[in-house]
């Protein structure tokens, strides 16, 4: 009896507590793998590399620690491919002593908040069914007076025939499906609502964009049950914290400052007259937490760099075919920590 309801109460803690588990001693070995934007093909090769799963796709990491970045998802086509094989290394890991991290980035973010706007259209492809078309015709139909009005905002005289069409090309098959699987009700959704967007391990933090000032002070655990909540309300806001420029998931000032990017602009602390230095704001952060380093994905950058004298490392190296950059994963034994280059995979650009 008690195996039976073992896992469900674990995974809805998961939900409930997704910061609960990610402050942690370090493990021996940690695998740290930046944004994949749909390449399954990429992640695959870098996974093997890495020693993470044999040629069947089984974990094969034994007690390591692997801490994907987040962004899996936009701009390729395989995201789901990818998610699903997270899914299943982070059942199979535990059984042999090891953990997979799949951390929250903006881009998971911006699906759950509704925002579509890098999505690969061969994402929505892969959720259309045959029932798809009956499906999108239904949902037309229960709010066609609103689409009919939002449309004619623009265009007072279109027709009604022209405004089924344009709405039409705009939800392509799939689309409906794939939308709702990124819902808090969703399965995506869901499964995003379980990861955190910052982690802890030992001596170094881990966290997709960078920890601001402004968020310094908050503890790990208070940082993901932000996230979390603001996720599940799907806050659109630009002060939520998914949505925060300056928050975990966007923040890049960390590694430059005031190239027009809202994110780089760093916050100006209470009493103060000007904001704190790039060293000044990693020395807080890693006094704050009590760590020695803090990695980082979000900026592409050609290969892994190191900063700050081992302080940051920024390790989104244009992983996918979308950047075309240098696949790569950081590994950390101990106080050893190693940037490794992959081969990319053979294959064209996507459609």
């Amino acid at each position: 009896m008690l195996r039976r309801w073992f896992w469900p109460l674990l995974l809805l803690a998961a939900v409930l507590l997704p910061g609960a588990a990610f402050s942690q001693p370090a493990p021996h070995r940690i695998v740290a793998i930046g944004d994949l934007h749909g390449d399954n093909d990429a992640w695959l090769a870098i996974a093997k590399a890495a020693g993470l799963i044999d040629a069947k796709g089984r974990w094969a990491g034994g007690t390591t620690t692997l801490v994907q970045m987040g962004d899996v998802v936009d701009r390729g086509p395989d995201s789901l491919k990818i998610i699903h094989h997270l899914q299943k290394l982070q059942h199979e890991a535990p059984r042999r002593g090891g953990k997979v991290i799949a951390l929250l980035g903006n881009h998971e973010a911006m699906l759950m908040t509704r925002d579509y706007r890098y999505v690969h259209p061969g994402e929505y492809a892969v959720f259309a069914d045959k029932q798809s078309e009956a499906r999108r015709e239904k949902v037309y139909e229960a709010n066609k007076a609103a689409i009919e009005a939002a449309y004619r905002k623009t265009t007072p005289n279109i027709a009604n025939v022209a405004i089924r069409d344009a709405w039409m090309r705009t939800k392509p098959l799939g689309m409906l499906e794939y939308e709702f699987a990124w819902s808090p009700q969703g399965a995506l959704g869901k499964w995003a609502l379980g990861n955190p967007a910052v982690a802890r391990l030992g001596d170094t933090l881990f966290v997709h964009g960078g920890i601001s000032s402004a968020f310094a002070s908050l503890p790990v655990e208070e940082i993901n049950r932000q996230v979390a909540a603001s996720l599940a309300a799907r806050d659109e806001s630009p002060t939520a914290i998914v949505n925060n420029p300056q928050g975990p998931l966007w923040y890049r000032g960390l590694i430059g400052r005031g190239d027009g990017d809202a994110a780089t602009n760093a916050p100006v602390p209470a009493g103060a007259s000007a904001p704190l230095t790039i060293e000044q704001e990693i020395d807080l952060v890693l006094q704050k937490f009590g760590v020695k380093r803090i990695v980082v994905a979000h900026t592409p950058a050609a290969g892994i760099i190191e900063g700050v004298g081992g302080k940051l490392w920024r390790i989104d190296s244009g992983n996918s075919r979308a950047y075309n950059g240098t696949p790569s994963y950081l590994e950390i034994v101990g106080e050893k920590v190693t940037p490794h280059k992959v081969a990319r995979p053979a294959g064209g650009a996507w459609k």
